[in-house]
């Protein structure tokens, strides 16, 4: 595992323009029909915020201004923010999706509670304090999620006056246990019924908001929920994603292929989330895994991170890897190299806080 403050952006940088992250490449090369999305922006400010802590230069300020400038041109008049922009710079939709919101949210959290520049913290505080309304009104459970996951960081990070976002990530974190009640069975101990995309986030939401209130079922609901999921994704000591052809619907075959990178690293922030509450090594465990399965440790032994570019292909299809290397893709590589970058250099030692690996 590498220094994170050298993590390699070659490929991020090839697929960022002035505008921003453009969405899909075909091989390693930007797509650029397929325009930008909030989600991927979002995603990569998280990153480089991050990086920038460690890597105090020119450069990676650039990045984050770049980012960060994208997310303000999507707010929307109607909600939230938009999501979809065509190569041409018009929006595609009247009012961004639910992750959408999260996701920016999620970065925008990831700004406030930096020492940047004031000015970049100033806009981010901005932008996340116009998305209240929108984010009152959230139905998707990830979504719902990712503004506990961004509460949470700005209460570690001790920023003040965040009590009408931890409000909203009270309500969130209580609508995910009623959802949680509901779906629940003896052999099924999920929030839904079917399993589809970036299932870790939902636990991993719960394990912050068990840390912030560890007298309610949280804790309990974030374990368990938590040790299913990776029941249903290890397989002989690999990590082995549902799969996006058809996902994985309870009492029905779990979908094996069309392994997406996304999974692995939200598994392994929820992994690093869990071990930093509880301290239990199986949760290092895990995370090793999901790492592992970037490097070659999965069902066709197929590496899909470049690790000397930074890039990372956008799937593990039956046949072999989706030699694309899009923006999600390669920020989920990216994210999880830098998340296992930090451990390294943490020793593994539980004194390190849980704002510096989560």
């Amino acid at each position: 595992m590498s220094d994170y403050k050298c993590l390699p952006l070659e490929h991020l940088d090839r697929m960022t323009d002035s505008t921003g992250l453009i969405q899909h490449a075909i091989y390693s090369i930007p797509r650029r029909e397929s325009g930008y999305t909030t989600d991927d922006n979002a995603r990569a400010l998280r990153l480089c915020v991050r990086l920038w802590s460690n890597q105090r230069d020119e450069r990676m300020l650039s990045r984050v201004a770049c980012y960060l400038g994208f997310l303000e041109h999507s707010r929307s008049p109607v909600r939230g923010f938009h999501n979809f922009m065509g190569y041409q710079r018009d929006w595609l939709d009247s009012g961004g999706t639910g992750d959408c919101q999260g996701q920016a949210v999620l970065a925008l959290a990831e700004v406030s509670g930096s020492d940047l520049p004031c000015g970049f913290r100033d806009l981010a505080r901005e932008l996340l304090d116009e998305a209240l309304p929108a984010l009152a009104e959230l139905r998707s459970l990830r979504a719902q999620a990712y503004v506990i996951q961004a509460w949470a960081h700005l209460w570690r990070a001790a920023v003040a006056d965040i009590e009408p976002l931890e409000t909203l990530a009270r309500l969130a974190a209580d609508r995910l246990v009623d959802c949680y009640s509901r779906s629940h069975r003896p052999d099924w101990s999920w929030f839904e019924s079917r399993m589809t995309y970036a299932n870790a986030v939902l636990p991993h939401a719960l394990f912050d908001a068990a840390e912030r209130w560890p007298d309610e079922s949280f804790l309990t609901i974030a374990e368990t929920s938590f040790g299913f999921l990776d029941l249903v994704t290890t397989a002989d000591n690999i990590f082995w994603p549902i799969g996006s052809d058809d996902w994985y619907s309870r009492g029905e075959e779990k979908s094996l292929y069309a392994q997406q990178p996304v999974e692995a690293s939200t598994m392994a922030s929820a992994a690093l989330a869990g071990w930093q509450l509880r301290g239990d090594d199986k949760y290092l465990a895990v995370f090793q895994r999901t790492h592992a399965w970037f490097l070659g440790k999965n069902s066709l032994k197929a590496t899909l991170a470049d690790v000397q570019r930074g890039a990372c292909f956008d799937g593990l299809e039956s046949s072999g890897p989706n030699r694309n290397q899009g923006a999600e893709s390669t920020l989920a590589w990216l994210w999880t190299e830098m998340l296992a970058s930090e451990l390294q250099q943490a020793g593994l030692s539980r004194t390190k806080t849980a704002t510096s690996v989560t």
